[in-house]
């Protein structure tokens, strides 16, 4: 007989005994989430609209984006149907906060990248993601984050010729 006690919708009971997995969302939380997928969605095709779409023979600079937008708006429909069903997503946490911070220093390394050129922006970036996200030691956080800097300019600058700003 089990002494467990039930789950309310936005708390369903962990069925693993694994105690290093995060506990999982609730319906709440996945309807939440949903919502913001479609909210980024939508606001990602109006910034595709505005680039102009262009016609199917002669595609405009919104096309893409505007597919790109309109299966994240479908995908969050999706998972707003779904959510009662769906159990594999995890309850934000403190450790979810790192995406944050992530998608903040990636806000910020755009806003520098045409300031400064692409190489310290991503030699800071790489590094601030392998040490303090990461929690990598200092010793590889600096050979990857030089190394993937010099692939990167390899790659972009030298082969592929991609108009970047860039020091050298």
């Amino acid at each position: 007989m089990s002494t467990e006690t039930p789950s309310t919708a936005d708390e369903p009971s962990d069925d693993t005994s694994d105690d290093t997995r995060p506990p999982a969302a609730g319906t709440v939380t996945r309807l939440v989430t949903a919502a913001v997928v479609v909210v980024l969605g939508g606001a990602a095709l109006a910034g595709a609209w505005n680039l102009g779409l262009g016609s199917p023979s002669k595609p405009g600079p919104g096309t893409w984006p505007a597919l790109v937008s309109a299966a994240l708006i479908i995908l969050g429909v999706f998972l707003a149907t779904a959510a009662r069903r769906l159990d594999d997503a995890e309850r934000f946490t403190r450790t979810s906060l790192l995406v944050i911070v992530a998608v903040g220093t990636m806000v910020a390394y755009v806003a520098v990248i045409s300031v400064i050129g692409f190489e310290i922006p991503t030699v800071l970036l790489a590094l601030f993601w392998l040490r303090v996200l990461g929690r990598e030691s200092w010793r590889t956080s600096i050979v990857v984050s030089l190394g993937a800097t010099c692939a990167f300019y390899a790659l972009f600058v030298g082969a592929l010729k991609v108009t970047i700003p860039h020091l050298f």
